[in-house]
């Protein structure tokens, strides 16, 4: 299997302070691969070491065989790379900036950013400053997509948009991925837009790694299961079987991987009263709240 990125036993501190330790994953050659986690725990750091900004402190990651902290220029244009903010230069309208950038990108392809600017709706005399921060990042996107990258890097692509861009922005995405067969890693904390559009899926948390797995097999593993409890102040602890637990006012979620047995026999050997165990269907949102914890 070909992986365009492998990240080994990545360890980062800023200082004193553990970002994460021994983070490993690979991305396939095109596929989308989703980085989720709330802020302040790593994606961004992730990124920049992934595009060799930043030196991790252990470990190593390889792009397309090479040290990260060391590509060569040709293995840097193979990657097309949106930072939060979208883009500069706001002062151009979208045929002016279509045509600047076009110039250091010698696999420049126009169509990709015509056509979503048709999906806008906007003149080639608008301005970038007079847009929408919305209609700014899909200009963006689409000067990302003319450069012709074959691994794209999106980072926290959904700042300051609204449902509605989110949603344009993830669709065009997953139909130009698909159809030129690109790479993609993307970095988010809003979720609800990505069920159906990652293959696979690192989540982490404050200094440590929560889950490695295909979206779809994340989705279908973990679990929650609800209770009723007459102790409104029961708390459990986490363990292989309670990855996160709630308790509001009586009525109990267990968030676990394992099966409605596992999860019955655990109670009991702990003594917990209960009654009406059910397992409780979740969206993609609900197991990431489920699995990083409301705060």
């Amino acid at each position: 299997m070909e992986y365009v990125v492998e990240v080994k036993n990545l360890t980062h501190y800023y200082g004193k302070k553990l970002v994460y330790e021994n983070l490993n994953f690979n991305i396939k050659k095109g596929s989308i691969f989703g980085l989720l986690g709330k802020n302040g725990t790593g994606k961004t750091t992730t990124i920049n070491i992934l595009n060799g900004f930043l030196k991790p402190t252990e470990g190593h990651c390889l792009m397309f065989g090479e040290d990260s902290y060391k590509l060569s220029p040709k293995t840097k244009a193979r990657v097309g790379f949106l930072i939060e903010g979208h883009i500069q230069y706001s002062f151009m309208n979208i045929l002016q900036i279509e045509k600047f950038y076009s110039q250091f990108y010698p696999n420049w392809r126009k169509e990709p950013y015509w056509e979503l600017m048709a999906k806008l709706k906007v003149t080639e005399d608008q301005k970038i400053s007079k847009m929408s921060c919305g209609q700014r990042s899909q200009v963006a996107l689409g000067l990302l997509l003319a450069q012709n990258p074959d691994l794209l890097i999106l980072d926290d692509y959904s700042m300051g948009l609204d449902a509605g861009y989110r949603r344009l922005f993830i669709d065009y995405l997953s139909e130009y991925a698909k159809a030129e067969g690109k790479t993609i890693f993307i970095t988010s904390h809003i979720i609800q837009d990505l069920e159906n559009f990652l293959d696979d899926c690192v989540i982490i948390d404050y200094n440590s790694v929560l889950v490695t797995m295909p979206i779809k097999e994340f989705q279908e593993k973990f679990k929650q299961y609800k209770f009723d409890t007459p102790n409104s102040e029961l708390t459990l602890q986490k363990n292989d079987v309670v990855r996160n637990f709630e308790n509001i006012k009586g009525h109990a979620s267990i968030y676990t991987f394992s099966e409605l047995y596992e999860v019955e026999e655990h109670l009991k050997k702990i003594n917990v009263p209960y009654n009406n165990l059910r397992l409780e269907s979740m969206t993609l949102e609900d197991a990431f709240i489920g699995i990083t914890g409301k705060y």
